[in-house]
């Protein structure tokens, strides 16, 4: 059961955000393809879920009406990034302001099981079913299936913590 208090003062949204920076986490461009058409977003908001079946969430912000293309496609690739990659997170992430057909130019890409596009040198890449879209405030909540995993690298990781991008070995 939920516990909703109404007596509590609630956290501003800057005071999240503020919070949240000093969050360290992956970066990654979840990407996917399909009717709906091709996109890839730079995302730090991904979490096992379970690992029976194999389950991993993304948050996707519903400020772009086309984040619904990852649910409307129904697959979805997440490609864990390497630090040498940061040009392609900056721009996935929409820095520059890059069409998303310039955005793929960046880097080398691939696919394995669903069609989602694979970021070619990837630390980690999980080939994804979408098995479930929640709606939570002012994103979508994408449960994945992990269909097919790629090759695992031992390069350094690119995380964002407080508002930059960081390596880590």
């Amino acid at each position: 059961m939920l516990n909703r208090h109404k007596d509590h003062d609630r956290v501003s949204p800057a005071m999240y955000r503020d919070a949240m920076s000093r969050f360290a986490g992956a970066v990654n461009v979840v990407t996917t393809d399909g009717i709906a058409g091709k996109r890839g977003v730079t995302v730090s908001a991904a979490v096992s879920v379970s690992d029976n079946p194999p389950t991993i969430f993304v948050c996707l912000n519903r400020n772009r009406e086309e984040n619904r293309w990852f649910e409307r496609n129904g697959v979805f690739c997440v490609n864990t990034l390497v630090a040498r990659q940061e040009p392609v997170a900056r721009a996935f992430a929409g820095e520059g302001k890059l069409p998303m057909d310039e955005r793929f130019a960046l880097g080398q890409w691939t696919t394995l099981s669903t069609g989602a596009p694979v970021l070619t040198g990837s630390r980690m890449v999980l080939d994804c079913v979408v098995s479930d879209v929640q709606l939570v405030h002012t994103h979508y909540v994408v449960a994945g299936e992990v269909v097919a995993c790629g090759e695992l690298r031992e390069e350094e990781a690119l995380v964002y913590l407080d508002r930059q991008y960081h390596s880590v070995r």
